[in-house]
C-alpha cells in the first residue's frame, strides 16, 4: 500500500480555528451545529456522508492491494497504520477477491494445534457467512481447497464451488499466536505462509507497507478539505466494489449528484453549505462511537457487520474498528474514559489500573473467551499501537508469566514507566498523551455473558499514589 505517513503531523487540525471546529478526545474533530436552512442540501449531504462512509475507506484499500493474493505483514508495531485497532494476538493474511473475471481457487493447508477464523464481508463491513470455515485449536483439518465464484456465473459454476454473495469482497484469516499458554507463533507463521490463492503462496511484506493511515486522512479531508472529501467519496459510491444499493440509497445518490455535480463550480454559499454538512456529519459518526458506552464506560457495539438499516453505526465501527468480526466471532469493547467520564491520560499521575473481579464474582471477572481475551492500547488519532520501549502492546490471557491476586482477581497496570512491584506480564505501557484501551474476546462462548450482552467489563480507574 502507498506510504502516506510523511504528512506533516503537527497539522493535524490546520485551519481548524478558521472552521471553527471544536476539538475533542486527542484531535477527533467535531463539526459545528450545521449552518444550512432546512430543506436545503445540507440534510441530503449528512445522509449521504453518513451511508457511504466505508466506500471512502475500501475503495482506496482496493485499490492499493494485490486482487486474490493474501498478504500479511511481517509484524504488528506503531508502524501499522492501514485499518485501525490493528490486534498483536493474531498473524494475519487477508486479500480483496475479485471473481468478476472467473473463478478464486484458495488452499487451506493441514493444521491441528493453530486455530485460525476466516472473515469474509463486503466493501460496506457487512459479514457473511464464508465458505472456508474458521478452525479450533487442537482439531486436526486436512489440506482442502476451495473454489470461489461469483453471482453471474450462472450455469458455468464448477463443481464443488461456493458462490459468493459479490464479485468483489475481502477475505481476512486470523491465525491465533497462542492457545491456552502455548506459544504457537511459529507454527502460525507456517500456516500463515503455506496459504494459497491460485497456487500463489501468503506474501509476508514489511510492515511499512500498511503505513497509510487512512483513518486519519479521512478525518483530516472531511473536516480540512471537505469538498475534496466528498469527491472521493462520490467516486467510491459509483466503482463497482461495493453491492447494488437499495431504491432509497440509490435515491439519495441521485440526489446527492444532482446537487454536487463534481464540487467543482458551486458557488461559495453552496461550498459553506456542502463542507458544515460534511463536518456536521463526520463529527455524528464519532460522536456515536464515542457515546455508545455503558455503565462502566466501555463502548461496546452487538451488531458489527450485521447492522441492518444503522448506518450510521456501520459508519461509526468502520471509523474506529474496521475490519472487525462479528459477534459470534469476537467482541470488542473499547475504552477512551476512565470511571469518572475523564478522558484516559498516560500522564495521569500513578497512571491507572483495571480489577478484573475473582470467578464467581456478580461481574467485573475477565471475559468467558474459548480462543482468548487480551488488552490493548491505541492512539486516538490513528488507532495505532503505542510506541513504548518496551515494545509491549498488549496483556492477555496467554501473556507468560501474567500473575493473578491470591483471591483469583487481576489487576492489569496502565501506565507509562511500570510501578514498582508490578509484574512485568500486568503491565500495559502507554505514553504522556491521550489514549484509548480496546478488550478483545475472541471465541465468544454460547451462554456467556458476553453471549448474552450482559457482560459489563470493570472501569478504568486511577491509580492510587502515595
Amino acid at each position: 500500500m502507498l506510504d502516506i505517513r510523511r504528512s506533516p503531523a503537527g497539522r493535524w487540525l490546520a485551519g481548524a480555528a478558521a472552521m471553527a471546529l471544536a476539538v475533542t478526545l486527542g484531535g477527533v474533530p467535531r463539526g459545528p451545529a450545521a449552518a444550512y436552512p432546512p430543506g436545503d442540501v445540507g440534510a441530503t449531504t449528512e445522509q449521504y456522508v453518513e451511508t457511504f462512509y466505508p466506500l471512502w475507506f475500501t475503495n482506496l484499500q482496493f485499490a492499493l492491494a494485490p486482487k486474490n493474493k493474501f498478504i500479511g505483514p511481517d509484524r504488528i508495531s506503531p508502524i501499522y497504520q492501514s485499518v485501525v485497532a490493528i490486534n498483536d494476538d493474531t498473524l494475519y493474511a487477508s486479500s480483496p477477491i475479485d471473481t468478476s473475471d472467473g473463478p478464486v481457487h484458495i488452499r487451506v493447508p493441514a493444521s491441528r494445534r493453530v486455530g485460525y477464523s476466516v472473515l469474509l464481508l463486503d466493501a460496506f463491513g457487512n459479514v457473511y457467512d464464508s465458505p472456508v470455515p474458521s478452525k479450533a485449536a487442537g482439531i486436526r483439518m486436512p489440506a482442502t481447497r476451495y473454489t470461489l465464484v461469483g453471482p453471474g456465473t450462472g450455469a458455468r459454476v464448477p463443481p464443488r464451488a461456493a458462490v459468493l454473495p459479490y464479485d468483489f469482497m475481502f477475505m481476512i484469516f486470523r491465525a491465533d499466536k497462542f492457545s491456552g499458554e502455548a506459544d504457537l507463533t511459529t507454527q502460525a507463521e507456517a500456516f500463515r505462509r503455506r496459504l494459497r490463492i491460485n497456487r500463489e503462496a501468503t506474501a509476508v511484506v514489511p510492515e511499512r507497507d500498511y503505513a497509510t493511515p487512512f483513518k486519519l486522512i479521512a478525518d483530516r479531508r472531511a473536516n480540512n478539505r471537505p469538498i475534496a472529501f466528498l469527491r472521493g467519496l462520490q467516486r467510491a459510491v459509483a466503482s463497482p466494489i461495493h453491492p447494488p444499493l437499495p431504491a432509497a440509497d440509490q435515491q439519495l445518490v441521485e440526489e446527492f449528484d444532482a446537487a454536487f455535480g463534481d464540487g467543482r463550480d458551486l458557488s461559495p454559499e453552496e461550498r459553506a453549505a456542502f463542507a458544515d454538512a460534511t463536518r456536521t456529519a463526520h463529527a455524528a459518526i464519532v460522536a456515536n462511537y464515542l457515546d455508545h458506552r455503558g455503565a462502566t464506560n466501555w463502548t461496546h457495539f452487538t451488531n458489527i457487520g450485521d447492522w441492518g438499516t444503522a448506518v450510521l453505526d456501520r459508519s461509526s465501527i468502520t471509523e474506529f474498528c474496521q475490519y472487525c468480526n462479528g459477534i459470534s466471532t469476537a467482541a470488542y469493547y473499547h475504552a477512551f474514559y476512565d470511571v469518572a467520564g475523564e478522558p484516559l491520560v498516560g500522564a495521569t499521575r500513578g497512571g491507572y489500573v483495571i480489577n478484573f473481579a475473582a470467578p464467581g464474582s456478580a461481574n467485573g471477572m475477565t471475559p468467558d473467551a474459548s480462543r482468548f481475551w487480551s488488552l490493548t492500547a491505541y492512539t486516538p488519532r490513528s488507532v495505532e499501537l503505542i510506541p513504548n520501549r518496551a515494545n509491549k502492546y498488549v496483556v492477555a490471557r496467554y501473556t507468560p508469566g501474567l500473575t493473578y491476586n491470591g483471591d483469583g482477581s487481576l489487576t492489569v497496570h496502565i501506565s507509562r514507566v511500570k510501578p514498582a512491584g508490578v509484574p512485568a506480564a500486568n503491565w500495559l505501557p502507554v505514553r504522556r498523551r491521550q489514549f484509548n484501551v480496546m478488550l478483545r474476546v475472541y471465541g465468544v462462548v454460547a451462554g456467556s455473558t458476553v453471549a448474552e450482552n450482559t457482560y459489563l467489563p470493570p472501569p478504568i480507574t486511577p491509580a492510587a499514589t502515595p
